[in-house]
């Protein structure tokens, strides 16, 4: 199993270590609802140095980044980030991921840790027809500063004015690499620096006042903020469309891969929806559960839990576009309950938008 410059900190500071796409990561450091609501209230760290960093370069290398995402690569300014899905040519999801414009002819990519093999040998094999490169880059460690304290307990370690950094953009910092962006709801940044400085920044971090944070908050702050995970909301086997990323993909053009395979499913019609659900009573709503309405629509839980900001069993679910939403109940072992739809996301600002 794989682990990351910070394995030895997070053991020193009893965290309890999970197998997570081949890497040995902190789960928690004992409470997962303390770690959540630190970062919704004041400031947390995580590792997400299993994370994959790709710099893409060359002439090029635009042209092929259009060709390669979904989103539109060419509206971005220097310094800026883009979400973006990378599709097969059936439209299905490989990944998604952030790109940013190093300059007129770089790029770095973050990837996701589990598809880290499968991510390189698609762009390795789509820009041998393009005047670019690509390089992963090893030799760093990836630590996101999360929470509404975020930048506060960051600025006294850099030379840079953090404020100054616009919401998905990033800047340097000598050899520290910052982006604005993250993947909890709340603001903050993730900070890619050479791996023999990770386990000091880390320590200075902590001593700043941050909460050391696991996967287990990572995913329910994500979940709360109705952002996807990939292998769960998303895969290679549905399209952007049909699982509530079509706003990732721009319009107009059939020139990405999977463009022609999407423009074939908007003629016949998406059969399917992505939902937020809460459910009514007491239980946990469970990936995979099964859900129905009293038409015999069916869907699926794709991400679910109990949320510690709302106080309730949440969930997101991919469900037939028909479905009745004043009928729809979720399937727990042997029990049906009924579940409401609420518009994602449920919490913004560390606060619940679900109404009572």
């Amino acid at each position: 199993m794989k682990q990351t410059v910070l394995n030895e900190a997070h053991r020193k500071a009893g965290a309890k270590m999970v197998d997570f796409g081949g890497w040995e990561m902190p789960i928690n450091y004992g409470s997962q609802i303390e770690e959540h609501h630190a970062v919704r209230q004041n400031v947390g760290i995580f590792d997400v140095s299993h994370m994959t960093v790709i710099d893409v370069e060359g002439p090029e290398a635009t042209a092929f980044l259009y060709q390669l995402l979904a989103n539109d690569i060419k509206k971005i300014n220097l310094n800026q980030a883009l979400y973006s899905t990378m599709l097969n040519h059936e439209g299905g999801v490989i990944d998604d991921l952030i790109t940013y414009k190093i300059s007129e002819q770089k790029y770095r990519m973050v990837v996701n840790a589990s598809t880290r093999e499968k991510d390189l040998a698609w762009i390795e094999a789509q820009i041998t027809e393009f005047d670019a490169f690509m390089q992963e880059q090893t030799d760093n460690a990836i630590i996101a500063v999360q929470g509404p304290n975020a930048l506060a307990t960051l600025q006294p370690l850099v030379d840079l004015e953090l404020q100054e950094i616009k919401r998905f953009y990033a800047a340097y910092n000598d050899d520290m690499f910052i982006g604005r962006t993250g993947y909890t709801g709340e603001d903050g940044v993730e900070v890619i620096v050479p791996s023999e400085a990770a386990e000091a920044l880390w320590q200075q971090l902590i001593d700043a006042g941050a909460q050391p944070c696991g996967l287990g908050a990572r995913d329910t702050l994500r979940l709360e903020s109705g952002m996807h995970l990939y292998g769960q909301d998303m895969h290679e086997n549905i399209t952007p469309l049909e699982c509530g990323l079509g706003w990732t993909l721009r319009k107009h053009d059939e020139t990405y891969n999977g463009a022609e395979a999407l423009a074939a499913l908007r003629e016949a019609g998406v059969q399917t929806k992505l939902i937020g659900l809460v459910l009514e009573g007491r239980g946990i709503l469970r990936h995979d559960q099964t859900l129905i309405d009293g038409d015999g629509n069916q869907g699926v839980i794709t991400s679910g839990g109990y949320s510690p900001t709302t106080e309730k069993a949440i969930a997101m679910a991919v469900v037939d576009k028909d479905m009745n939403p004043e009928s729809l109940q979720v399937q727990i072992r042997n029990k049906t309950l009924p579940c409401r739809v609420v518009k994602l996301p449920f919490v913004r600002n560390g606060k619940s938008l679900i109404e009572d």
